[in-house]
């Protein structure tokens, strides 16, 4: 008898890219061919927020294009990661240098239906580190897994996303 396959986890994916591809086009483009690279991946896309635009982070100059992605797989988030940067070196990521230099393209695990989790192995924390103070991952976040919950904070990707956005009343 054959082994039962692993029960599958849903994983929130990142995704980013501030350079033009020669194959795909303007960084948009890029996005819309990376999540269409992720389900012939055997990574199936549930759901794909709208792309946004957003400035950048560290000395690049070039904006990026920026959405989110739910995905469902039994990869371990170790083995999805080895399978992201092997996406991201397809599209012609180098990893080597600056951190914050410019990118084809960036897949970041955001959250995962395992909960937290801290692999110095694989170099993974889950949730990602940055993910509660930047508005690019929270805000598409938001737009397709609402009521996904941070589970260090037990706050939803909406409530992040709105701690982000919410206006602050000035100084007196």
């Amino acid at each position: 008898m054959a082994p039962a396959a692993a029960p599958p986890h849903q994983y929130l994916i990142a995704l980013g890219s501030n350079v033009r591809h020669a194959r795909h086009g303007a960084p948009a483009q890029v996005l819309r061919a990376a999540a269409r690279a992720l389900d012939d991946a055997g990574l199936a896309v549930r759901a794909l927020s709208p792309i946004i635009a957003s400035a950048p982070l560290g000395p690049s100059r070039r904006r990026y294009a920026n959405a989110c992605a739910v995905i469902t797989t039994p990869l371990e988030p170790a083995q999805l990661l080895a399978r992201l940067q092997g996406l991201e070196h397809r599209f012609g990521r180098v990893r080597r240098g600056a951190p914050w230099r410019a990118r084809t393209l960036d897949l970041d695990i955001v959250l995962w239906s395992g909960g937290a989790l801290a692999d110095i192995h694989a170099n993974l924390v889950i949730p990602h580190p940055a993910c509660r103070q930047r508005p690019f991952v929270m805000g598409p976040a938001m737009r397709i897994a609402p009521d996904w919950r941070d589970p260090l904070t037990g706050l939803a990707t909406k409530h992040l996303a709105s701690r982000l956005t919410r206006r602050r009343p000035a100084p007196r």
